[in-house]
């Protein structure tokens, strides 16, 4: 995903319009493929922010230390760094010249390699003062590239070549804009799921395209309120399902066929996380109108197995091994039990918190809006601060952690001008 501002601002959902239809598609395209030192879309491999543990990041840095290399991101954005292969691939917006836009850097040297402008014209300014035209985080299958952006009054997708040319762009919906757009694209089999939830008359969507040709294979109708939440794809109950929540709903979705599986009333209307599951429930949270944690059974049977009322509305959460891990919008790291809800503890972090924590083997990685970035640990039993760091003005873009290098998008003030700059951290 930010998100109702960061992702909605990051990490997360991009469109869908008309009414549940099925269309056939004959063009298949090849299979996903990434390395495990990748992360080829947003919050990770696995979907669920959890890093590959053999991996062995910095724990501290500064703009000096441990800075493997640095480049200016022209624009602004707050989707994060999708890394696969040798390249690196970021979304900004340019509101000046009215553009926006795909970057490619050099994995290794941080040099860029190529920009291809996706929408010459036609930003929305409206919405929320934290939230960017460029939320959505970039999503690769290994040969191509799929990105959201909300452009001329509607969500579209568009789908680029690893070396920047334009294969196909295809609208999901028109869409009124109240916070922001903050979307993201998951991938799955042949298709790339999208969603834009918004308050037209109409209502949203969500729906699959066709990788290949950016044709609409399914498509649902959504509510007509407000919601920035990505389709997240996880298996859950047994079986692979893509998650929606917000609108008052909780949403499954069969990825191929886009059957709706199951849903039930119990989310708030504006939701901005990406849900995470341990198998057995998923987690749903929400900000407005009312502060929510609910784990629901994700077998469809529409049971809410604990409730909270903590407001952690923007940043996703962490399920690993048992344990809830999250950090409210205003700075407050928590631990749940996944089966009970029961609090096992809590740690002022400080800030405000727009931004994602990401797991990595026994370390928790989180960053503020104001660039200071705390490592906890992943300790169910009691908060143990790490390590603070302290890197640019403004942060709203969760860190890329893959292959021992930590990715990060910070903005920076450079006397009166805002700079933003995507870092690569490794030790030195």
């Amino acid at each position: 995903m930010y998100r109702a501002f960061h992702c909605v601002v990051v990490a997360c959902l991009a469109a869908g319009v008309f009414a549940s239809t099925l269309v056939a598609d004959d063009s298949k395209p090849s299979p996903i493929q990434f390395e495990s030192t990748d992360w080829p879309w947003w919050r990770g491999p696995q979907r669920n922010g959890i890093a590959a543990a053999n991996q062995a990041p910095p724990l501290k840095w500064s703009r000096t230390e441990n800075v493997l290399w640095k480049s200016p991101v022209p624009g602004r954005g707050h989707g994060s760094v999708t890394v696969v292969g040798e390249q690196v691939f970021l979304a900004t917006a340019d509101e000046q010249a009215d553009k926006q836009i795909v970057l490619c850097f050099d994995r290794n040297t941080g040099k860029q390699l190529w920009q291809t402008v996706v929408h010459d014209r036609g930003i929305e300014r409206k919405g929320n003062k934290k939230a960017s035209q460029a939320s959505g985080t970039i999503a690769c299958d290994g040969e191509r590239l799929f990105v959201n952006f909300l452009n001329k009054g509607a969500a579209y997708t568009t789908a680029l070549t690893r070396g920047g040319e334009q294969l196909w762009q295809t609208k999901i919906t028109d869409y009124v804009v109240h916070q922001g757009y903050g979307s993201s694209p998951a991938l799955y089999d042949s298709l790339v799921i999208v969603s834009a939830d918004n308050k037209q008359k109409a209502g949203g969507a969500i729906a699959a395209l066709n990788r290949a040709t950016g044709n609409i294979v399914w498509r649902h109708d959504r509510p007509a309120t407000p919601n920035y939440p990505s389709p997240i794809i996880l298996k859950a109950g047994g079986r692979d399902q893509v998650f929606l929540t917000g609108c008052d709903l909780v949403s499954s979705f069969d990825p191929l066929s886009g059957k709706k599986l199951w849903e039930i009333e119990g989310a708030t209307t504006e939701c901005v996380t990406s849900t995470v599951t341990d198998g057995n429930i998923i987690l749903t949270s929400g900000g407005y109108p009312k502060n929510h944690i609910a784990a629901v059974r994700a077998d469809g049977s529409g049971e809410i197995v604990w409730e909270n009322n903590v407001r952690v509305y923007v940043p996703s959460m962490l399920i690993h091994e048992g344990t809830i891990y999250g950090v409210a919008d205003a700075g407050v790291a928590m631990c749940w039990d996944a089966a009970t809800g029961k609090e096992r503890w809590k740690g002022r972090l400080g800030g405000t918190f727009s931004s994602s924590p990401v797991i990595v083997g026994k370390h928790i990685y989180v960053t503020n809006e104001a660039g200071e970035s705390s490592v906890f640990n992943a300790d169910p039993e009691k908060f143990e601060l790490v390590a603070k760091n302290q890197l640019g003005n403004e942060v709203y873009a969760t860190p890329t952690i893959c292959g021992s290098r930590i990715y990060m998008r910070v903005a920076e003030q450079q006397g009166d001008r805002r700079q933003e700059m995507l870092y690569c951290l490794g030790k030195q």
